[in-house]
């Protein structure tokens, strides 16, 4: 028994001295990466495809988001690029990244996750079949109303529209009013302009108080999603690979083989260079039965010796790895 306790200190003594020497191997090697990316800056060449810029020039930008007037997207829209900016809307997500990939658009601002709700798992797969760049981001904090025509009463409400992902964060409050018939539109705001063209007293949108104002619809209840600590969170995606010194977020997407111990030994990069990862997420690939795309948030940036030694690293053991933005 002495002699067996014995060897395994042993052992774990000297797997903590290899694991002493790996963690210095990889501080020798951040280091002379971030030089090689100090000359590879100074002789004005890329890294991974992207380009460094001291700003964004959002002057004349055109803007492009999904829905109509009045939808959250315009909300996160205009608070990130400014009241004056040109924008437009086009009727699906996919709609606004082709009108970036088409040169008609400089900009689109897309929803990616709501702190209720989850992810919009839709914009994680158009962030992986466009070539398009995260260059920022938006939050804003979400507060549904229920809104009808001028004349409605709550008494009068029999159907409600809006977006899926709004219903849900209402789902309470329209337990509470079971007998309502509910319906889903592509956006909170075309839900509402529903009700406006419609003018029936029995149909109901749920959607932002400035949605109301827009078009002219009466509010009959506020605040009624089931968390009042709601946000959404909106990015910005741009066709030019682009990004800024000072920016801390990095967004990846990547598949891995579909054997025991693929993802571990993955994400063990990130711990090796000292990474910290904020967010991880996985989506069914298509056509290839319960294998999935993992898109992870780690904090860096893309000109850190750390980030560099795991993104080459994660180059050697995952597929089809995607560097989504820097921002």
């Amino acid at each position: 028994m002495d002699s067996s306790m014995r060897g395994l200190e042993e052992i774990r003594a000297e797997m903590s001295a290899l694991d002493g020497q790996i963690a210095e191997l990889y501080r020798k090697r951040t280091k002379l990466t971030e030089e090689e990316v100090g000359v590879r800056l100074s002789a004005g060449k890329k890294i991974f495809g992207f380009t460094q810029v001291e700003s964004f020039d959002f002057e004349q930008a055109k803007v492009v988001f999904q829905g109509v007037n009045g939808a959250y997207s315009q909300q996160a829209l205009l608070e990130f690029f400014g009241k004056d900016v040109e924008c437009y809307h086009v009727e699906t997500w996919r709609d606004a990244m082709e009108a970036i990939t088409a040169g008609e658009a400089d900009y689109a601002v897309l929803p990616i996750e709501n702190s209720s709700a989850g992810i919009v798992s839709e914009n994680f797969d158009l962030l992986a079949e466009y070539d398009n760049c995260i260059i920022g981001e938006q939050i804003i904090r979400v507060n549904h109303c229920l809104m009808g025509v001028k004349e409605a009463k709550m008494s009068d409400i029999t159907d409600v529209y809006s977006h899926p992902q709004a219903l849900m964060q209402c789902s309470k409050y329209l337990a509470a009013h079971g007998s309502w018939e509910k319906h889903s539109s592509e956006n909170t705001a075309v839900a509402a302009m529903r009700v406006k063209e419609e003018k029936c007293r029995e149909k109901a949108a749920i959607a932002g108080k400035i949605t109301a104002d827009i078009y002219g619809l009466k509010i009959l209840d506020e605040g009624i999603q089931n968390n009042s600590s709601n946000f959404t969170r909106f990015i910005v995606v741009t066709g030019k690979k682009v990004f800024r010194k000072e920016t801390r977020k990095l967004s990846i997407c990547f598949e891995i083989p579909h054997v025991s111990g693929s993802l571990y030994h993955t994400l063990s990069h990130l711990i090796y260079n000292n990474l910290n990862m904020n967010k991880i997420e996985s989506r069914p690939i298509q056509g290839r039965t319960w294998e999935y795309r993992f898109f992870v948030d780690i904090e860096g940036n893309l000109t850190d010796g750390a980030v560099q030694n795991a993104i080459q690293a994660l180059e050697d053991v995952t597929v089809n790895l995607r560097i989504l933005g820097n921002y």
